[in-house]
């Protein structure tokens, strides 16, 4: 199992929108290093929901369900997409500030490439994102 960081605009799509309606084809990514890393994904793995914007914060976890297929609204076979089912909302939305306080993401691509929307976490990170959104504020 792999496991990934998704960023989305929440005035566009919100983790609340994943929730509400269970899953979702996850689309719209065009940077070329983005789509490899979709490419790289197989159903079971887990993914964290982040929302940018003024927001900037872990939101949620969903579950990859499919294999990487071609964008069925694009004429492009380059162009990927998968698709995702909402599994929980985290117990403490996690912040880019709380992230960065934490001074164990060095070398996390969130923080090393911060226009990237498809990010690759590790084992070791994704416990530890996990143990910052759940403990109490």
């Amino acid at each position: 199992m792999a496991y990934w960081l998704l960023k989305t605009e929440p005035d566009n799509y919100s983790y609340f929108d994943l929730e509400r309606e269970g899953s979702t084809v996850w689309d719209g990514v065009n940077n070329s290093l983005a789509l490899k890393h979709l490419r790289m994904m197989v159903p079971g793995d887990l993914a964290l929901i982040y929302h940018t914007g003024k927001e900037r914060q872990i939101m949620g976890i969903a579950e990859i369900v499919s294999s990487p297929y071609a964008d069925p609204a694009l004429n492009d076979a380059k162009r990927v997409v998968v698709d995702i089912k909402a599994i929980k909302r985290v117990s403490q939305p996690l912040t880019l500030a709380q992230i960065k306080q934490d001074g164990n993401f060095i070398d996390f691509d969130l923080l090393r490439l911060p226009r990237l929307s498809v990010v690759p976490v590790s084992e070791v990170y994704w416990r530890r994102l996990q143990e910052l959104s759940d403990r109490p504020s």
